[in-house]
């Protein structure tokens, strides 16, 4: 095993300093970038989707609950599948109720979608000891609208914003990792981001959630002002 190199205290607070302009940097450079994702402009959602949950079906509006904002992630659960794939088993068992609890905090509401039938979503969910809400969207066009299903029978095969037809070359139907964000204003609701394939690697903390959304993580210091409600309070001390 190639391990690190071995110096004094002296040398490595230089080194260690050095990386810290880098991280800061780095830290600068994504506030950029969640900020631009904040100037991104939003799709009003014409279609009524509906979805089949534990207190029966639920429109997409529904599944905001009390919430200004709604986190979608795409669990890919094929229909004819008795499990979900492994990648995404292995995100959602991560997720726990504190990490729900501050988004809801923050006015998002995060719940997993997949295109299988509500019983073996339940099946699996209780096979595994998980809480988070879970809907199934089968039967309904919302896994193809937001390329969470590419099926060769559809004639939009695009994921992660690219054509992508030899994905279905097989003839059958895929389905894809990503999450999606929704934002309401009064009985309206809007489509504002989705990411797919790497760009869920960094995901986790609600931190990181709430990156992704059109409000942010709803503080003062956030970029483009005039999204944090004051309610939440604001921490300007750690910011860089």
């Amino acid at each position: 095993m190639a391990l690190p190199e071995v110096v004094t205290r002296e040398e490595w607070l230089e080194a260690r300093k050095k990386l810290l302009t880098a991280e800061k940097a780095a830290t600068r450079s994504r506030d950029a970038l969640n900020a631009e994702r904040r100037r991104l402009p939003m799709v009003a959602v014409d279609k009524e989707y509906r979805l089949d949950g534990p207190d029966g079906e639920v429109t997409l509006a529904g599944l905001f609950g009390d919430s200004q904002q709604l986190i979608v992630q795409h669990v890919m659960f094929d229909p004819e599948w008795d499990a979900a794939c492994p990648g995404c088993t292995a995100g959602i068992d991560e997720l726990n109720d504190g990490i729900l609890t501050h988004l809801r905090s923050r006015a998002t509401t995060f719940v997993l979608v997949s295109r299988a039938p509500l019983a073996k979503l339940q099946k699996y969910a209780a096979s595994r000891g998980w809480t988070v809400p879970w809907y199934s969207s089968h039967g309904s066009d919302f896994n193809y609208d937001y390329q969470a299903t590419l099926d060769p029978s559809v004639p939009q095969l695009e994921y992660n914003y690219r054509p992508e037809p030899d994905i279905t070359e097989d003839g059958k139907s895929h389905e894809t990792p990503g999450l999606s964000c929704f934002l309401r204003d009064g009985d309206d609701v809007f489509h504002t981001y989705s990411t797919y394939a790497r760009g869920t690697d960094s995901l986790g903390g609600s931190y990181s959630f709430l990156d992704l959304t059109a409000l942010g993580r709803q503080e003062e210091w956030e970029e483009p002002k005039g999204r944090a409600p004051r309610v939440h309070g604001a921490d300007p001390t750690f910011t860089d």
